[in-house]
């Protein structure tokens, strides 16, 4: 059985004698022993990623004590116009998980902290962002499997209302026939593996009363990889921040050991994928980037989606980046796609009248 890399704070830490072979952007660095070095986190300005919504209550609860995993809830306050304000109903629930490939990232980042405030504002839902392990620590599928531990979190939640308190808070606001995954980046892809467990046959014969009923995925620009580079991989320039050999990287310290970029964690339709002609679906929104160097690759899986006559709905933004929504969570374009979700959202699972 392999063992657990050793894994230190990266400030103030002692200058390693090993060589460092592999580093992200200097928030996570491994050294030739095996040794993981992780700083605190980026420093966000406070005035472009808000910590507070004038129109949204939220709080943060741990769904997984073994493994310390934190879900961050939030849900538009009476007074704003959700639940209970001119006798509202329940409102839709937009499970999220957040982007980082797999190494990087929390719920807790003031980035995804502000773009969840805004979307459980504008979209008027409730918006529950989980945090998953990380890779290298914890390789794939640790991420999949424990966004699928969440899901399992958020169905006792719905059946026993009272629960730890947490419940209660969900159960006062969120209509739990109407939940969708959605999820940026490396959330896109956990929410793309969730839906292939969900909706083989198998999965779907052995919950026939589930008491969470996902009507949807939204794929906001999602990691998908594969060892053949697409044109917007191979036309994207090195200088750029996100760039291909970057995402290299974090497909090199997510993946299994000694797998290829076409293992089906990171390709879709690799060799070894399950094939997903059988898959039973529910509508999905898949959203790319016209500057995203992943553009081609969600793309062509809504393409092959669509091909294959699944419920399927591309938005391509044409002059937007990767994770332009986190990086501006306050700009028009962050605005709009928020509004794409509602609409994909109202139309996919319409509120009962």
């Amino acid at each position: 059985m392999p063992t657990m890399p050793a894994v230190v704070s990266a400030a103030g830490a002692a200058a390693p004698c090993s060589n460092v072979v592999e580093d992200l952007v200097g928030f996570l660095r491994v050294l030739s022993d095996g040794t993981i070095l992780r700083s605190p986190g980026p420093v966000f300005c406070p005035s472009t990623f808000p910590g507070e919504h004038p129109s949204v209550e939220w709080k943060e609860a741990v769904y997984d004590k073994p493994k310390n995993l934190h879900v961050r809830m939030y849900k538009p306050s009476p007074a704003s116009g959700g639940v209970g304000a001119g006798g509202g109903g329940k409102l839709p629930v937009l499970v999220y998980f957040h982007g980082g490939g797999f190494c990087l990232g929390s719920c807790t980042w003031a980035n995804v902290h502000s773009f969840c405030l805004r979307l459980a504002a504008d979209a008027g839902a409730v918006v529950l962002s989980a945090g998953y392990r990380l890779a290298p620590e914890h390789r794939l599928p640790a991420a999949v499997d424990d966004a699928a531990g969440f899901l399992h979190w958020l169905r006792e939640r719905a059946v026993d209302g009272d629960g730890d308190g947490d419940g209660w808070w969900l159960a006062e606001a969120a209509d739990f026939g109407r939940v969708f995954v959605t999820g940026d980046s490396a959330g896109g892809t956990i929410a793309h593996h969730l839906a292939v467990r969900a909706g083989s046959a198998a999965a779907a014969a052995a919950a026939p009363d589930d008491p969470v009923a996902i009507r949807g995925y939204v794929l906001l620009m999602p990691f998908f990889g594969g060892v053949s580079r697409t044109p917007s991989e191979a036309g994207c320039p090195a200088e750029v921040f996100l760039n291909l050999d970057l995402f290299d990287r974090f497909w090199r310290l997510s993946l299994p050991p000694g797998a290829t970029r076409d293992h089906p964690m990171a390709n879709p339709f690799g060799p070894d994928s399950p094939a997903m002609d059988g898959v039973e679906l529910p509508p999905v929104l898949v959203v790319a980037g016209g500057l995203d160097m992943l553009r081609d690759r969600a793309v062509d899986y809504a393409e092959r989606l669509s091909a294959m006559g699944k419920p399927v709905e591309l938005a391509e933004f044409a002059g937007e980046h990767h994770g332009f929504f986190t990086l501006g969570p306050g700009s028009d374009a962050a605005g709009e796609l928020i509004a794409a979700v509602a609409r994909f959202v109202d139309v996919a699972a319409p509120p009962p009248k």
